[in-house]
């Protein structure tokens, strides 16, 4: 189907145009963009009033499939991202059996053409079935669709084996995402240490598990001239470290969530397990850090860690209660809400955090734009809507998110991906 968005104000990375254009999209591209443009599109789409950004693109995500489809499938995981404005996802591997194997990728890869709404990416594990013990034949993970690398959910706790895993990811063309936590220092804490864990009588993981493992990466990095992205960052320190490392020109990227640039530790006194996550909700001094790393582009882009949990696993106590929250259509919301509106980020920002960035990191040149001749995934965004987060509207399998019932202003009007709508509001 050929589609025409008329009265678009397109913003991209470096640019928000203040005059309204015309985007012509044919056979999965943008062909052309101007005043006026006359065509001949089966459909035409109005965005007056919208603002039409690059189709977003999160580069952290869990769709359970293989082996948790109870919590998540891809059909139902790609349905959740594009009501969220997301065109590309890349998927965890922590599965049950792991992405550790050309097989599962093949399986994951065949199971996304079939039922996916969107591009969806697997990442496949550093180590057999992320045992820390054992590199996975990474070639052979390139060559099934693999585009990065990840244990997430568990740190490469072994520093000669993580030197190892960078050395050969470089060969394979791949990139390595660390979940960093030192796991002897972790102690499995369930919120952060500190003066509300000491108050609730809660385990608590103190920052130190997370900036331990992401001074060690960045002097690897170093040390090999490698690539590494640190995955879901959410303390000052880790700030701080970034910056310096950037500063001396190691080849460091990293992410942050919405929850954490969103909540403090504070939320964890409701005892709802839906703000228990990892990393752990921190201090709003952390909070404060992250924003200012998304705003001087310290932090490289804005991911959901979308972690989907059943009802009944989630209804545990805090203790056994497992971590993660849903993220995918929230996103946008927390993000204009917390971040634009309180100009922390601007549009054009915003457009880089959430697609030209991702887009870069994971080596996808013709998507994270728009542009004659790139991939038509657009999503058109309007930004004066008030609505309320309800769990009857989440249409991800899972409903675990601590932001029900909660405003936010700034919301998905429509998704395009590859020319096709994939969502639209109501």
């Amino acid at each position: 189907m050929s589609l025409v968005i008329k009265n678009a104000v397109i913003v991209n990375a470096d640019k928000m145009h203040k005059e309204p254009q015309d985007i012509l999209i044919d056979k999965g591209l943008i062909v052309k963009i101007g005043k006026n443009v006359s065509s001949n599109a089966a459909k035409a789409i109005d965005a007056k009033g919208r603002l039409v950004m690059p189709g977003l693109i999160d580069m952290h995500i869990h769709l359970r499939e293989p082996g948790r489809e109870d919590k998540e499938t891809i059909e139902t995981g790609s349905r959740a991202a594009a009501k969220g404005g997301f065109t590309t996802v890349l998927c965890m591997p922590n599965t049950t059996p792991v992405i550790d194997n050309a097989m599962i990728v093949e399986a994951v890869l065949k199971e996304v053409k079939r039922v996916a709404l969107v591009n969806v990416i697997p990442v496949g594990a550093i180590t057999r079935g992320q045992n820390g013990e054992e590199l996975t034949d990474m070639f052979e993970l390139k060559q099934a669709g693999c585009m990065a690398l990840s244990d997430d959910g568990k740190t490469v706790g072994n520093g000669r084996l993580m030197r190892l895993a960078m050395e050969y990811s470089q060969m394979a063309g791949l990139f390595l995402i660390e979940h960093c936590q030192d796991p002897d220092l972790w102690c499995k804490g369930v919120m952060n240490e500190g003066d509300v864990s000491t108050l609730l009588g809660l385990k608590g993981d103190p920052g130190i598990s997370e900036t331990v493992i992401v001074g060690r990466d960045i002097e690897l990095a170093r040390y090999l001239n490698a690539r590494i992205h640190l995955a879901h960052m959410s303390l000052k320190r880790s700030v701080e470290l970034i910056r310096f490392a950037k500063g001396q020109g190691i080849r460091v990227t990293a992410e942050a969530c919405p929850h954490h640039f969103t909540l403090t530790d504070e939320a964890v006194k409701t005892f709802d397990t839906n703000t228990k996550v990892n990393p752990p909700l921190r201090t709003q001094e952390d909070v404060e850090a992250i924003k200012e790393g998304l705003n001087d582009g310290t932090i490289d882009c804005i991911v959901t860690d979308h972690a989907p949990h059943t009802a009944e696993e989630k209804e545990m106590d805090y203790d056994h209660a497992p971590y993660g929250m849903i993220g995918l259509e929230t996103s946008v919301g927390l993000t204009i809400t917390e971040l634009v509106e309180k100009k922390v980020l601007s549009w054009t920002q915003m457009a880089d955090r959430m697609s030209a960035a991702p887009a870069r990191i994971v080596g996808l040149t013709d998507k994270g734009v728009i542009k004659e001749g790139a991939d038509a995934d657009i999503t058109i965004i309007d930004p004066e809507k008030v609505w309320e987060v309800r769990k009857e509207d989440i249409v991800s399998k899972s409903k675990n998110s601590p932001f029900i019932g909660r405003k936010l202003k700034g919301a998905v009007a429509m998704t395009i991906y590859g020319g096709k709508i994939t969502y639209q509001s109501s």
